[in-house]
């Protein structure tokens, strides 16, 4: 089983017990999508999933977060992003595309935050990193287009990040 798999099911799993019993509010910035409940980690776009989480990046085992040149910090998050075609008799295809992303904090201040492409065998991944402070929320915008289609995948979603 591979790495990456592995971390973004468990920082699914993660994402899951750390909304329960919260209720998040937030203000759209730039008129996009509707923020998905805080629980969410794929979105459904009919022929594709888009699968995606933030995590503060100490959650990452030394290796993993070696292995892809990423700080282990609990003042850093992490942003994942999968495109998943669907695909009849399988559990989806994992395809590459072009992925960008933003992140505001809820006062509208703005995370510099840029997406590199991982190749993992037959996968594909899309990470990136970014400072956090203490209980911040951020706003990610994810914007994913799969390739040799123009179909845009666009989702909105929140995570709140403890540094103590």
């Amino acid at each position: 089983m591979n790495i990456l798999r592995v971390l973004l099911t468990a920082t699914a799993a993660l994402a899951l017990l750390s909304a329960c019993g919260q209720e998040t509010s937030v203000q759209t910035f730039d008129g996009g999508p509707t923020p998905e409940p805080p629980e969410s980690s794929a979105k459904d776009f009919g022929d594709y999933v888009l699968h995606f989480n933030g995590i503060s990046t100490d959650q990452l085992q030394p290796e993993v977060a070696r292995e892809y040149n990423v700080t282990r910090s609990k003042n850093r998050a992490m942003l994942t992003v999968s495109i998943i075609r669907k695909e009849a008799g399988t559990i989806g295809v994992s395809v590459p595309g072009e992925v960008t992303a933003t992140a505001n904090n809820l006062t509208g201040q703005l995370k510099n935050l840029t997406l590199r492409e991982i190749r993992e065998g037959d996968a594909f991944y899309y990470i990136g990193d970014i400072s956090i402070a203490h209980a911040e929320t951020l706003v990610f915008n994810v914007n994913a287009t799969p390739e040799n289609t123009t179909n845009s995948l666009e989702v909105r979603f929140l995570r709140q990040f403890y540094t103590d």
